[in-house]
C-alpha cells in the first residue's frame, strides 16, 4: 500500500480512538456524579483503618515540573465493611489510624468524619 494512504488513515484512526476515549471518560464521570447525587447521605460509626497517598508528577523540562498529591482514607464500619474515600490534604492530616467517630458520605463522595 502507498504511504500517502496509510499515514492519513492512521492519523484518523488515532484521532477517533482518542476522542472516543475522552467521551467514555466524560460519560463515566457524569454517570458517577449523577449516581452520587441520587444517593442519600449516610452517616454511621466508623474507624479509620488505613491512609495512603498517590503522587502524580509531570515533567515538561528541567525547570518546569509539577506534582499533585491525592489523599485517601479507608474507614471500617461496625459491620466490617470498608469504604475508601479521597479526602483533602488538611483532612488527611487530621485523621489518624484508629480514630473512632461518625463517617458521613453520599455514594462514593466523602462528606466528613467527626471524631468521637
Amino acid at each position: 500500500m502507498d504511504l500517502s494512504i496509510i499515514v492519513p488513515l492512521f492519523i484518523v484512526v488515532i484521532f477517533i480512538v482518542v476522542v472516543v476515549g475522552l467521551l467514555v471518560a466524560i460519560f463515566k464521570a457524569i454517570a458517577q456524579w449523577r449516581h452520587n447525587n441520587l444517593q442519600p447521605i449516610s452517616s454511621e460509626r466508623a474507624q479509620v483503618v488505613a491512609k495512603r497517598t498517590r503522587v502524580s508528577g509531570h515533567n515538561s523540562s528541567h525547570y518546569n515540573s509539577r506534582t499533585t498529591t491525592f489523599y485517601y482514607c479507608t474507614f471500617e464500619d461496625e459491620r466490617g465493611t470498608r469504604h475508601e474515600f479521597q479526602v483533602s490534604g488538611p483532612e488527611y492530616g487530621l485523621l489518624v489510624e484508629g480514630d473512632l467517630g461518625r463517617l458521613s458520605y453520599q455514594g462514593t463522595r466523602y462528606k466528613g468524619f467527626q471524631r468521637q
